[in-house]
């Protein structure tokens, strides 16, 4: 087996992200009385992207991203509210979901036994330690890094650093990286010196210039690759 690591990305990669951020949000609009269509969740689908992206470049930090998103959503639709309680609503609602893409812990369980995982996700502490604490797949990874709890985020190279100093530095070709998103998962799995697969399960053109070592459709592809 050509691999001993994995890195897998959470959030798109195994978890379903697209239910959990809905779920969220509409309870957060309940919880604060205020009114909610179904125009609401892709519009700040969209603005959430923005932010995160900002985020990953270094132009708003972790406080920032929590309350802007927010303050941007109802700027847009016209909606008077406090972003700041709203999001403290919404972050405990989020860090209850742990919904998984269809068929994610099969595919998990179906790894071989002596192949390690890490699960390296963008995402606040608040809501991703619960959300992972809770989950069924828990068990199947030996390490977790969190942007959240450690300041830095992918595409940085200094979150591979911290990823591969908890694992005990092993050689950079042994370790894969798998993940939804071509900007930070692949293009910083590739910018670290480590062979990528990009999880792209609706086809969707690679137009941003990053080619990732493999491209896959189905997350069951990947044990041809090992």
């Amino acid at each position: 087996m050509r691999y001993d690591w994995v890195f897998f990305d959470a959030d798109g990669t195994l978890f379903d992200y697209d239910a959990a951020e809905r779920a969220a949000l509409i309870g957060a609009f309940d919880a604060c009385g205020l009114p909610f269509d179904s125009s609401i969740a892709p519009r700040y689908s969209e603005i959430n992207a923005g932010i995160w992206r900002e985020f990953e470049r270094g132009e708003v930090d972790q406080s920032e991203l929590k309350t802007l998103r927010f303050d941007r959503l109802f700027s847009e639709i016209g909606l008077s509210a406090d972003p700041a309680a709203f999001s403290r609503h919404y972050l405990e609602i989020l860090g209850r979901q742990t919904t998984l893409l269809a068929g994610a812990e099969t595919f998990l369980r179906s790894l071989p036994d002596d192949l390690h995982l890490l699960l390296i996700t963008n995402g606040l502490a608040e809501v991703q330690v619960p959300r992972f604490a809770a989950s069924t797949i828990r068990d199947c990874f030996s390490e977790v890094v969190i942007s959240g709890e450690i300041g830095l985020a992918k595409p940085d190279p200094a979150i591979f650093d911290h990823a591969f100093k908890r694992i005990g530095g092993p050689p950079k070709e042994t370790v894969l990286m798998i993940g939804d998103n071509l900007g930070s998962d692949i293009l910083g799995g590739s910018n670290y010196g480590l062979d990528t697969c990009w999880f792209n399960p609706t086809g969707t053109p690679n137009g941003h210039g990053v080619e990732p070592t493999y491209e896959i459709r189905e997350l069951d592809e990947i044990l041809d690759l090992l």
